[in-house]
C-alpha cells in the first residue's frame, strides 16, 4: 500500500498491530483521498498562501480528514513550504504552504 503513496493514504506503525490499525485507517480514506486533496488544493490556491490550519478553518472538513492530505499534495510536488512559519490558534509554529510551479500548472490545466 505504501508504495501507492500520495495516491493512497499512507500508513505507519511500529508493530505490527499498529500498523495493521493505521493500514485499515488509510484504507477506509482510499475511496475518498481524491476528491479531499482536491478540496486541500483549492483552498490553498485561493488563499495564496497558508497553514493548513488556516485552509482547514475555511472548510467544513475535520483537520484529521484533510491535515494528511496536504502531506500528499507535497509529496506530489503540488505543494511546497514557502519557509515561513506562523502561530496556529494552540500557539504553536506552522509550515506556510503554497503551491509550486506544478501545482499552478495543474490549477490553470483544470486539474486537481
Amino acid at each position: 500500500m505504501d508504495n501507492l503513496y500520495p495516491d493512497h493514504p499512507g500508513a505507519k506503525g511500529q508493530t505490527f498491530t499498529t500498523y495493521a490499525t493505521s493500514a485499515e485507517a488509510a484504507d477506509s480514506m482510499a475511496r475518498c483521498v481524491k476528491f479531499l486533496q482536491t478540496i486541500a488544493f483549492r483552498t490553498l490556491a485561493a488563499l495564496g498562501e497558508a497553514t493548513v490550519l488556516e485552509c482547514v478553518a475555511i472548510t467544513d472538513f475535520p483537520r484529521e480528514t484533510l491535515q494528511p492530505r496536504f502531506s500528499e499534495l507535497i509529496r506530489a510536488g503540488l505543494v511546497e513550504p514557502t519557509g515561513e512559519r506562523r502561530r496556529n490558534p494552540s500557539g504553536k509554529s506552522a509550515a506556510v504552504l503554497r503551491l509550486t510551479d506544478l501545482g499552478r500548472a495543474r490549477l490553470a490545466g483544470g486539474g486537481a
